[in-house]
C-alpha cells in the first residue's frame, strides 16, 4: 500500500509500500502472535482480534503479542525459543535482522539467542515474488514451568 509505514517485527522497514491490514499489518508480529496462541490450542489472531471490529483498526501488534503471553503465562509456560521465516522480494530484510531480533527481544523479554529470524525471497515467484505481499512464518517452543 502506497505511503504506509512498512512493520516488520517491530520496526520500521523503508520502503514505498507498507502492507495493508486492519491492525499496523506487521506481518512478523502477527505470525508469532499466532504461533503462541496456537502452540496453546487458543484458535488464532482473528478470532481474539477480529478485522471487523473498530477497536483494532491501525493497532499496534505489540499489543497482540503482549495478550498473547499474558496467555503463555497465565497456563504455566515460558517462551524456550522462536524461529520466523519473513518472505519478501523486496525490500530486502537482511540489514534489519539484528534490530528485528533486539525488538522481539524486548517483546517477547527472551534472550535474543533464542530468536532466529531469516528472509527469504521466492526468487520472483508468485504473489510474493510479483512484490504483492510479504508472509512470514514461526515456529516457538513451550515449556511449562515446575510449580512452586
Amino acid at each position: 500500500m502506497e505511503g504506509r509505514e512498512l512493520l516488520i517485527g517491530g520496526v520500521s522497514v523503508p520502503h514505498e509500500k507498507g502492507l495493508d491490514g486492519h491492525s499496523d499489518a506487521d506481518v512478523l508480529l502477527h505470525a508469532i502472535c499466532d504461533a503462541l496462541l496456537g502452540a496453546l490450542g487458543a484458535d488464532d489472531i482473528g478470532t481474539h482480534f477480529p478485522d471487523d471490529d473498530p477497536k483494532w483498526r491501525g493497532a499496534d501488534s505489540s499489543q497482540f503479542i503482549l495478550y498473547a503471553l499474558d496467555l503463555v503465562f497465565a497456563q504455566n509456560y515460558i517462551i524456550s525459543n522462536v524461529d520466523a521465516t519473513v518472505y519478501a522480494q523486496r525490500p530486502r530484510l537482511r540489514p534489519y535482522i539484528d534490530q528485528i531480533k533486539t525488538r522481539l527481544s524486548e517483546l517477547l523479554n527472551l534472550d535474543k539467542n533464542l530468536i532466529n529470524v531469516k528472509a527469504k525471497t521466492t526468487e520472483r515467484l508468485g504473489a510474493i515474488g510479483r512484490e504483492e505481499g510479504i508472509a512470514a512464518s514461526v515456529s516457538v517452543l513451550l515449556l511449562r514451568r515446575n510449580k512452586l
